[in-house]
């Protein structure tokens, strides 16, 4: 019975420690999960910057496995090589042995105090950031909690006779205390989480050095696995995320296949078994392992792109290719994915556009029937968009989170409707003219291309705001769709091309024009839609035009 109640202790100890390590992962990535990501996309750069980057953001995140699906979507979006996200993992691995180190030492008497300066913050913090950090910093409270109680619930095992001649005989056993250390952090989700509780058994006794070493191999085994599973995805495997992970396993098998050889040699040099010899033996191999990876990574990074090559675009255009569903508990990388997504139809919001301009011209009538079939394309796109979007937890959102979510879906839905004009109105305008053999006179056709193009750099300058929030392209953004407002003015006052055509031929000409950059105009206008949240947060919109433009108007006006 004593030996039950003994399991259910360490099973609910256990469940604490994970559970702490959840609130701090929560409350960090709430508080600064857009700002780690752009720190870490920006020095994705060079091998160097991304080690010690990666090294930062696990020690924020306390998880290797968080940052691994950040570089992971980096990789996978063009422009990230694949050695820097290689040495992005290894400073990770290095963040998670850091952790244990500082949690190893006897530092359970800062728990009470972290726990109540966590409920003060949450309880009273005004603004969402210091909840956030309020709810880190209970997290972290909690997890050093459970690793005090670990280490008393183990403390009367010490000294029992039977556990001494278990321990005896399973300390020889090295390949089952790895494995059953690899599947705990698997199960985990953590090696920060497996190598604690590793720790704990070590420092009341219950591990000897040999088994603790091969049990800490193990948890480096373990939590290298889980990104490699989330990688496969359940519409088949991302490729670049793919290859970030599996090198990082490469990285760790060869790790510890080297460390099981050196033991016999270097166990020896760490002294008897202690909470702190397990922490040293996590940080010593991860360093080991860096050291030895680091000249090697380009060579390991181009065999990984041989043996997982990128596969053609899909054939489906309408299916979505970066809304994984892993991703949703990591809110940073799925906004990111969810980004990515709303790029693409941007991109065919944009071959639209292009499309259309052709219906316009001369002798290309397919062209209407290929923008409806992209028209199709914007709306499954959509559609998926923002479902995954509802799917991600708002729980787990931080304030900057919630705004760029919002703003995901306020670019989707403006160039879902914008593709709905294009494809009603201004390609059935351009249908129309077809089907009455009407032949547009030069100064019109010219005319019309022009606003298809300037709307083509329109869209391309939403682009920008959306992906840097680029306050300059904002204010051009907004003014172009004003611009749009003077065109169709001088619409209305007529654009026919008067000397060799008839009266009917000119009006049929200008109604046509006034029709379509009415149609262009409302485009524009939902485009520019993405540009109104960031000049408002700063300031420099007011209900009907920029703050900027009022002072110009009013000078006008008084001329």
């Amino acid at each position: 019975m004593s030996q039950a109640l003994l399991l259910v202790e360490l099973a609910g100890e256990a469940a604490l420690l994970l559970w702490g390590l959840h609130m701090v992962q929560t409350g960090v990535q709430r508080a600064f999960g857009m700002r780690l990501r752009h720190v870490l996309g920006v020095a994705l750069g060079g091998r160097v910057r991304a080690a010690c980057a990666g090294l930062l953001a696990t020690a924020a995140l306390q998880s290797s496995t968080a940052t691994a699906l950040m570089v992971g979507s980096f990789a996978a979006g063009a422009g990230v090589a694949l050695a820097p996200a290689l040495a992005a993992m290894l400073g990770a691995n290095i963040g998670t042995a850091l952790i244990v180190v500082a949690l190893s030492f006897e530092v359970a008497v800062l728990a009470p105090a972290m726990i109540l300066a966590g409920v003060i913050a949450f309880r009273s913090g005004r603004g969402s950031r210091a909840r956030d950090l309020g709810r880190a910093a209970i997290g972290l409270g909690l997890m050093l909690t459970a690793l005090h109680l670990l280490s008393a619930s183990m403390a009367p095992v010490e000294h029992s006779p039977e556990l001494l001649r278990v321990l005896d005989a399973v300390a020889r056993m090295w390949l089952p205390n790895l494995l059953l250390a690899a599947l705990l952090a698997w199960a985990a989700h953590s090696s920060v989480a497996a190598v604690l509780f590793i720790a704990s058994l070590a420092g009341t006794g219950a591990l000897g050095p040999e088994a603790a070493a091969a049990m800490v191999l193990g948890a480096n085994l373990g939590s290298a696995v889980n990104p490699l599973l989330g990688a496969m995805g359940e519409a088949g495997p991302d490729r670049a995320r793919l290859r970030v992970a599996l090198g990082n396993l490469v990285n760790r098998l060869a790790g510890v296949a080297l460390a099981l050889a050196a033991m016999p040699l270097v166990l020896p040099l760490f002294g008897t078994a202690s909470a702190l010899l397990a922490a040293q033996l996590h940080l010593a191999f991860n360093l080991a392992t860096a050291i030895l990876a680091w000249p090697l990574l380009g060579v390991l990074a181009r065999g990984l792109e041989r043996l997982v090559p990128d596969r053609p675009p899909a054939e489906d255009p309408g299916a979505a290719r970066y809304l994984d569903p892993d991703a949703l508990g990591t809110p940073p990388v799925a906004l990111a994915n969810a980004a990515r997504e709303v790029l693409r139809i941007a991109d065919t919001v944009e071959a639209m556009l292009v499309a259309s301009t052709g219906a316009f011209q001369e002798g290309d009538r397919d062209a209407p029937k290929a923008a409806r079939r992209l028209d199709d394309v914007v709306d499954r796109l959509h559609r998926q968009v923002q479902a995954y979007l509802a799917r991600i937890p708002r729980e787990a959102l931080g304030e900057d989170d919630l705004r760029r979510l919002e703003e995901l879906r306020l670019f989707a839905v403006s160039l879902e409707h914008a593709g709905d004009v294009l494809e009603r109105d201004l390609l059935a305008l351009a249908a129309k003219r077809h089907r009455r053999g009407f032949t547009l006179p030069a100064a019109v056709a010219a005319e019309i291309t022009g606003l298809h193009l300037r709307l083509q750099s329109q869209l391309r300058l939403a682009v920008a705001v959306f992906m840097r929030e680029d306050a300059e392209a904002a204010r051009r953004l907004v003014r172009e769709k004003e611009a749009l407002r003077e065109a169709e003015r001088e619409a209305l006052r007529g654009m026919a091309e008067a000397a060799d055509l008839s009266a009917a031929e000119g009006g049929a000409a200008a109604g046509l024009l006034l029709d379509a950059v009415r149609d262009l105009r409302r485009i524009s206008a939902h485009v520019a839609m993405i540009a109104h949240p960031l000049l408002e947060r700063r300031g420099e919109l007011l209900p009907s035009r920029l703050a900027g433009d009022q002072g110009r108007s009013e000078s006008l006006a008084g001329a």
